[in-house]
């Protein structure tokens, strides 16, 4: 009786078997190859799957196939590596030539009898392609580590980076790098949910592979990515990545309480629009204050008052419009107009431009310096060799010496890492500050929360009033425009005589519109101090 075939082909899509024939290519010849030796082929299976460890399904059929019938078969492939990589797969096919149900293997690069000797030989050929599998395997995790320690990113390059092939690394690119930068900052800020980050990534071009918005789970991945402050995260371990980062590691961890506080399950799914919960505590018990809606006169208001949870309290409740007039109030103490800003800012570009001169002259002369204690150290070391010095003479000067250029090395450190660390947080509190300008007339109520939560700590309601302290360097701000109230209401006082400093309200510099009419810009000693 003429012994029927199963035809195999296989080939992995892993990098580990790309000079591996295609499956086309492994058909073609096979099926020329039964031609040739007259070879009965009643069915073909053909996987795309790694042979490596155990679990291929269409194997696996063919298999019970060969199990289950009652005929004895045999298995046609291109190698025996093609039928198994592993001990259990390889172990399988041998089992099944002892027990009868494989009566022959053909391949046409292999030769093979069910022999003793054929037996052996084939289990030298499993043995083999199982060792050249782990071998592989144990070259690529010794590349991959390599990789790491080099800082190079393994795979395809995170949204807003670019992989280039010379360097073997990854590299911002010059526009998706700054929309992700923005975007960072804009959900620190609490400006968007997972939702409106992806409209506002489409927004500017940024979408999916297939042109549709960035699903939320891709969005969640990309701001808990570390890649984007230069961390390698590799199998929980982490690793420098010798690339430039893109977002700024405070910006990251902003980014990551901000998310740590949405994933908080909430005990009612329905959602309550109380844009100033959690901005103030109860001035008198110290308890939360929370919001609730009350109807009356026609329509919904929503009020604010203490939860009450610590003890009893006395405070009432307070209306959310005049909750906002106070904080709006607040915010315009600190508030510096158009002229005051544009002023400050000028003249931090000059501070910068006279702090660069002056640490770039700086450096250089340390950097002489350092290079002097180097010329001398050497011929210390030369004198010392050629016996000009004795060796205490040569140890106490080369200690001095030693000494005088870790000292500079440090001071240079420092520098570098110091330098003008002033500049950029004092422009950034300029333009925070000129912003606070515009959010006194906003409506944007939870931008006025996040604000306020900036500007102010010790946040508290008592007797229906929002009272506050300014953080550094807020209450300087607010110091420089009240120590002009004071002057506005002398000068005021001098020319009414009935005029009273306690009817008369504070002026609201942020919302005059005369220039003329709002206090100096302060002088840039001011500034400076």
């Amino acid at each position: 009786m003429k012994t029927k075939y199963f035809l195999y082909a296989r080939k992995s899509t892993e990098d580990e078997e790309r000079q591996v024939m295609s499956i086309e290519a492994q058909l073609a010849e096979l099926d020329e190859y039964a031609k040739r030796e007259n070879l009965e082929v009643i069915e073909k299976f053909i996987e795309n799957k790694s042979a490596k460890s155990p679990g291929r399904g269409i194997f696996n059929e063919m298999m019970a196939k060969v199990k289950d019938s009652k005929d004895p078969f045999g298995l046609l492939a291109w190698h025996p590596d093609r039928l198994a990589r592993n001990s259990i797969d390889g172990g399988q096919i041998i089992y099944l030539i002892d027990t009868g149900k494989l009566i022959s293997l053909r391949f046409p690069t292999f030769w093979f009898e069910p022999t003793p000797q054929g037996l052996f030989m084939l289990q030298v050929a499993f043995g083999q392609s199982k060792y050249y599998s782990d071998n592989l395997s144990e070259n690529v995790n010794r590349g991959i580590r390599q990789k790491l320690r080099r800082g190079e990113w393994l795979s395809l390059a995170p949204l807003g980076y670019v992989n280039n092939p010379k360097t073997r690394n990854i590299e911002p690119d010059p526009v998706k790098a700054k929309i992700i930068k923005k975007v960072f900052e804009e959900f620190a800020a609490g400006k968007h949910t997972l939702e409106s980050l992806g409209e506002r990534l489409s927004f500017f071009g940024v979408v999916s592979r297939n042109g549709t918005k960035i699903c939320n789970s891709t969005l969640q991945g990309t701001l808990t990515n570390s890649a984007y402050i230069g961390v390698i995260d590799y199998h929980g371990e982490a690793y420098e990545g010798k690339y430039e980062p893109i977002v700024s590691r405070a910006t990251f961890e902003a980014v990551q309480r901000v998310l740590k506080d949405r994933a908080k399950p909430r005990k009612n799914k329905k959602g309550h629009n109380f844009p100033f919960v959690g901005l103030l505590r109860c001035g008198e018990c110290g308890a939360a204050i929370t919001a609730q809606y009350a109807h009356g006169n026609g329509g919904t208001y929503r009020y604010y008052r203490c939860t009450k949870r610590l003890g009893p309290c006395s405070q009432r409740y307070l209306r959310e419009d005049l909750v906002v007039a106070q904080l709006k109030q607040a915010i315009s103490k600190v508030a510096l107009c158009e002229d005051w800003a544009q002023k400050m800012l000028a003249q931090v570009d000059i501070w910068e431009k006279d702090t660069a001169q002056s640490s770039q002259t700086f450096a250089q002369n340390l950097q002489i310096k350092i290079k002097e204690i180097d010329a001398r150290l050497d011929k210390l070391v030369n004198a010392f060799l050629d016996g000009y010095i004795d060796k205490e003479v040569y140890l106490a000067k080369k200690e001095d010496l030693i000494r005088s250029k870790t000292e500079l090395l440090q001071k240079k450190a420092d520098f570098g890492r110091k330098g003008n660390f002033w500049i950029e947080p004092l422009r950034e509190w300029i333009k925070t500050a000129h912003h606070a300008e515009k959010l006194a007339s906003s409506q944007n109520f939870y931008e006025i929360k996040i604000f306020v939560e900036k500007i102010g700590t010790n946040r508290r309601l008592l007797d229906k009033k929002v009272i506050l302290d300014f953080k550094k360097p807020f209450d300087l701000t607010f110091e420089y425009i009240n120590s002009y109230d004071k002057k506005f209401f002398a000068q005021k006082a001098l020319k009414n005589p009935s005029f009273s400093l306690k009817t008369e309200p504070s002026p609201d510099w942020s919302g005059r519109l005369d220039s003329n009419q709002r206090p100096p810009a302060p002088k840039a000693g001011a500034l400076a101090n």
